[in-house]
């Protein structure tokens, strides 16, 4: 195996670690909500310290990182990735046992007979109801703690760790590899890095099934199933596999060399034609690394020549702009699918891993092949990005109309009567039914009665007495639920029959448009690389990562998250009393509020892309006319310089020879008048 190939399966297992642990690190949005309790833009800004860590060091890593042992640079980034995640796991192993609301005897061998709807105080009520009234003795040092910071400051490791991956990899290959197989050398690596969230995500899929106390409580007392709104699965433990595989990742990057030889074959020049016709490029070979003096020197009007570039600058627009809908999009999307369609956290991570992330990973190698394939030229290949764009941006449009009811909830979207209507004061919980009940009304605690209605918990269901035990237990003698035998049984009614025969359409159009989206991500990524100095490569790929992830990457997840906090109807509570994770969302708000950001974001970028093409246009002509123009320039001024050269070695052997032909110059008058 060569070096360059040797680098190729190095970048590539760095690219599938970083990317398995950031797809982790997404798939386990909704368990660290209710693990800490935290509403969504909260989680979106954990969720962008990751690029906070980027932000510290990634334009200093591209450029100085260009000029010095690539590899180890690498290798270093990933002994950091690891640490960071092994600290996101940190809080698990510090933090009290997982708690949460419950009016369910959880003991099978408990007989006592008890009463859900207590009529004194809420003091009578269940541990858990008790817990929303008063706040525990451990609340002030839970608050202060605010284990989520463990998380963010995980993350940002994992950002400064991540840093050197892209940029110094994709210019280490570049400059290295033929020309022709550069395109499908980067595309294969591309492939991998997505690749890397299908195992993500099915990571993540796994610990969402498993309760996050696993092996420290007694399974048989946990009363809640993984569907539910307040099930919090094993996070930690993907974090400790994703860990141990990017520890993994750095071994090889410390046997490369810090460059390789020029392969053979490799052309020294081109023809005019070749710089217009093809995405082509010299290779560009760094320099022998000066003193960092000089380097820092040259560091502002290295950064100025690359913004003035027009085709750079506008392709950073519109892909900062298409980020902020990609990146916004792809973090909320599994929550999405839980709460719209009802899907517990295991099967939206299982589907997201198993069936979208495949589509785009096929997307970008396929991309890669046409490229090759083709040999598209730089105006081919934006026309070609643009295209798939445009097309997976009208089929979007179809979401909008595959939106799902909401879940009946009394006093919340309907009303103890089954009236439709939503609610968003507390005062509509209590009514008639079960004025004779001190309930609280910040429990959640849903059960569902014989009629299809899903009450907040068994006290505001009017019930006063159960039978059974876990997940088993049956409610009796529920004064609001006018149906049947007056009871009721645990967990929300399953009464969204439409939005089941939905979900396969929406799962189908999310692949279709998954893949011919990512179709157009290679062509656009090799246009990025082709539009700017072969010298300064490291540094546009690695300022285009910090301007995307700072504009995009660190934004995108905390508005997205404070808009989806909008269309909550039921937040859950704190032990120490403050608001919660959310419960119960709008259903028709939350799709209004994801999709119509998400296109709404892609729409404003295509209007950015047709000045971008004019701007294109003009580049690709200036090419064109220039070669042309310097190359007989070139030529003129080779073919004088050889001949004045000639002319003064004659004139030097004709001075030797002065003494025997004094005429000598006398017989060349014309020699003169051409000098």
């Amino acid at each position: 195996m060569s070096s360059l190939e040797m680098f190729l399966v190095a970048l590539s297992f760095a690219y599938f670690a970083k990317a398995l642990s950031g797809s982790y690190m997404k798939s386990t949005i909704t368990q660290l909500e209710r693990r800490f309790d935290i509403p969504s833009y909260l989680v979106g800004v954990i969720d962008g310290s990751f690029e906070i860590g980027n932000l510290l060091v990634i334009a200093f890593v591209s450029y100085f990182g260009a000029k010095l042992h690539r590899p180890k640079i690498i290798a270093v980034g990933c002994l950091l990735m690891s640490l960071g995640t092994f600290l996101i796991a940190l809080p698990h192993f510090i933090i009290g046992r997982y708690k949460f609301d419950s009016s369910i005897r959880s003991s099978v061998n408990s007989t006592n007979v008890f009463s859900p709807c207590p009529a004194s105080s809420p003091g009578g009520l269940s541990a858990g109801g008790n817990s929303s009234e008063v706040p525990t003795a451990g609340c002030d040092r839970e608050s202060s703690l605010s284990m989520w910071i463990y998380v963010f400051l995980g993350n940002v490791l994992r950002g400064i760790g991540e840093t050197p991956v892209q940029p110094l990899g994709i210019s280490y290959i570049d400059d290295h590899a033929l020309e022709e197989n550069a395109a499908f050398y980067i595309g294969c690596v591309q492939t991998i890095s997505v690749i890397g969230p299908v195992f993500g995500y099915l990571l993540g899929a796994l610990c969402a099934k498993i309760y996050v106390d696993i092996g420290f409580v007694n399974m048989e007392s946990i009363t809640i199933a993984p569907g539910d709104a307040r099930w919090v699965g094993a996070w930690w433990l993907g974090y400790l596999i994703a860990g141990l595989i990017t520890l993994l990742s750095a071994i090889p990057f410390w046997f490369l060399p810090k460059s390789l030889p020029m392969p053979v074959g490799k052309p020294l020049e081109k023809s005019p034609s070749e710089h217009t016709n093809s995405i082509k490029e010299h290779k560009y070979q760094a320099d022998e690394p000066a003193s960092c003096l000089e380097m820092a020197k040259d560091f502002v009007p290295t950064l100025k020549s690359l913004l003035g570039n027009p085709v750079y600058f506008l392709y950073l627009c519109v892909t900062i702009i298409q980020f902020n809908s990609l990146i916004g999009m792809v973090t909320y999307k599994p929550k999405y699918i839980e709460q719209h369609y009802g899907q517990s956290a295991s099967t939206a991570n299982f589907l997201m891993g198993i069936i979208n992330i495949p589509a785009v990973a096929l997307g970008m190698f396929s991309g890669g092949v046409v490229m090759k394939k083709f040999k598209l030229s730089i105006m081919g290949a934006a026309k070609f990005a643009l295209g798939t764009s445009l097309l997976g941006y009208f089929l979007s449009l179809f979401f909008l109309a595959m939106g799902c009811e909401n879940s009946k909830v009394a006093g919340i979207t309907v009303s103890y009567q089954g009236v439709e209507g939503l609610s968003y004061h507390e005062s509509a919980l209590y009514v008639e039914c079960n004025s004779g009940c001190q309930c609280s009304g910040k429990d959640w605690d849903p059960v569902c009665g014989e009629n299809g209605i899903t009450y907040i918990s068994p006290c505001l269901a009017g019930c006063h007495s159960s039978s059974g035990s876990g997940k088993s237990t049956m409610f009796d003698q529920c004064s609001c639920v006018t149906m049947g035998n007056m009871t009721a049984r645990v967990g929300l009614c399953p009464n969204r029959n439409a939005c089941d025969r939905i979900f396969p359409y929406f799962l189908a159009l999310s692949v279709v448009t998954s893949f011919i989206i990512s179709l157009g991500g290679t062509p656009g990524y090799m246009l990025l690389i082709r539009c700017i100095k072969p010298q300064l490569k490291s540094l546009a790929l690695g300022f285009h990562t910090l301007a995307t992830r700072t504009l995009a990457g660190i934004p995108a997840p905390i508005y997205f998250g404070a808009i989806i906090d909008t269309t909550c109807l039921k937040w859950g509570q704190t032990s120490c009393g403050g608001r919660g994770a959310c419960r119960i969302y709008d259903t028709a708000a939350y799709r209004t509020a994801y999709l119509g950001l998400t296109l709404g974001l892609r729409a404003v970028s295509f209007l950015l892309c047709i000045w971008g093409f004019v701007v294109l246009r003009r580049h690709v002509r200036r090419q064109e006319r220039g070669p042309m123009t310097n190359g007989n320039a070139a030529g003129a001024v080779a073919a004088a310089a050889d001949e004045l050269e000639a002319l003064r070695k004659e004139e030097t052997a004709g001075a030797a020879s002065s003494d025997q032909s004094p005429r000598n110059s006398d017989c060349y008058p014309e020699r003169e008048t051409r000098l």
